[in-house]
């Protein structure tokens, strides 16, 4: 079978991408021949991670980054552009989950939320846009099936993730013309080793389901690999958007058609 190379000698940066699903992600590009940029908050696990790379593909280099941050990411851009002097692909896969009662979340907790999973995604994709324009790159941003959907007990998450998937669509609207891919990825819960399940401390009245991956959405955990793999190939494609499961889309067209009835669906199915 011959091997695909449309990634090899590619330059790609990964925010979050020294654990999680980055560092799965940052796997399958090195896999492909890819030269790999973790960005990460934690230098020692940053430096671990960046080790534990180098010893398969030492095209693997590593950037300690709190993408909240102005200075850091401008420090970051400058780093990639007298290191390497291009960029072929984005992913802002750096965020982070939520949990509690709608009810309960204040704008404060809204502005911490949102200050992590968009607006840091839209400052570190500001910057590199003219990079990634002059190569006619890529931009993969990982949303979730909360992009689409909101569901119980997950707090701000979902109004973060919603807001994910506007500006990847207007990227695309209005960069269609510039050669610029932007890929949406929306998985469900992603399969692990051991379940991780988030604490309640100072939650204690919600149901215990609220501890799990989707807050207890009854989706099929998604093997990280078959994900990555989808990924790599959608991106080559120039595909808008990834949904897994492949069923969840049914889902969404009928809570734009039907809000009532998409409501008591997701209520039935979390």
């Amino acid at each position: 079978m011959k091997k695909n190379t449309y990634w090899q000698d590619k330059i790609v940066l990964i925010t979050g991408g020294s654990s999680g699903f980055g560092r799965e992600i940052a796997e399958g590009f090195a896999r492909e021949g890819a030269k790999i940029i973790l960005a990460a908050l934690e230098p020692e696990i940053l430096d671990a991670a960046v080790k534990e790379m180098r010893i398969k593909y030492p095209e693997t280099y590593g950037f300690p980054v709190n993408i909240t941050q102005e200075g850091d990411v401008q420090a970051l851009f400058k780093y990639i552009c007298d290191h390497f002097g291009a960029l072929d692909c984005l992913v802002n896969a750096a965020g982070r989950t939520d949990r509690g009662k709608i009810i309960d979340c204040t704008a404060e907790h809204f502005q911490k939320i949102m200050e992590l999973n968009f607006i840091a995604l839209t400052r570190v994709t500001q910057h590199f846009l003219p990079l990634l324009l002059q190569t006619h790159g890529h931009i993969i941003n990982i949303g979730s099936l909360a992009s689409k959907a909101a569901s119980r007990w997950t707090g701000a998450y979902p109004a973060s993730k919603h807001a994910v998937a506007a500006y990847s669509q207007q990227l695309r609207l209005e960069l269609q013309d510039t050669g610029l891919k932007v890929l949406l990825v929306c998985p469900g819960p992603i399969q692990r080793e051991t379940e991780r399940l988030y604490p309640l401390e100072g939650l204690e009245d919600l149901p215990e389901t609220a501890r799990r991956p989707g807050a207890g959405v009854k989706v099929k955990r998604i093997p990280p690999e078959k994900l990555v793999t989808q990924i790599l190939r959608s991106a080559e494609k120039g595909l808008p958007e990834i949904v897994m499961p492949g069923k969840a889309r049914f889902l969404f067209t009928i809570c734009q058609l039907w809000p009532r009835l998409g409501d008591w669906l997701i209520l039935k199915n979390t």
